[in-house]
């Protein structure tokens, strides 16, 4: 299972009058927590792999978090971010995100390797993942053809 720690700053933009951070701010926080993973897996940035597989995304299906703990302005928090699951055309991310060492918050996400729809380029399509990108995101050989 692969997976990356990262450490950010919770800034004054982030939070609530009372200085706690507002919810949604998380799911951002874990969206770029996904991409540092899987930039890392691939070697390379976002915008790079993006046009070495000839493809449009790995867009969220599905998102969900628990809070535990609140985090407030200036608070400094790791993410620990793994991939956890890999399908034919989808994947599965989890999320640590600790405070002084104290797991505050959970998210789980399900993304989708996605091209655009040749029969409509306003839409997307799923597209199974390149085998050697699971065996990068997942930690194993790639298997022989």
């Amino acid at each position: 299972m692969l997976s990356s720690i990262r450490t950010t700053r919770i800034e004054w933009g982030d939070c609530d009058p009372a200085g706690i951070i507002f919810y949604a701010r998380y799911f951002e926080i874990f969206d770029v927590s996904t991409t540092v993973l899987i930039e890392r897996a691939l070697g390379m940035k976002k915008i790079d792999y993006l046009k070495a597989y000839d493809f449009f995304g790995h867009p969220l299906v599905e998102t969900r978090a628990r809070f535990r703990l609140p985090t407030r302005f200036g608070d400094t928090v790791e993410i620990e971010t793994a991939v956890v699951g890999c399908g034919r055309s989808s994947f599965k991310v989890e999320h640590s995100l600790r405070n002084a060492g104290a797991l505050a918050v959970e998210g789980f996400e399900t993304r989708v390797w996605v091209i655009r729809d040749p029969a409509d380029p306003r839409r997307v399509k799923a597209q199974p993942i390149p085998a050697d990108v699971v065996a990068r995101l997942m930690q194993t050989p790639v298997p022989s053809t």
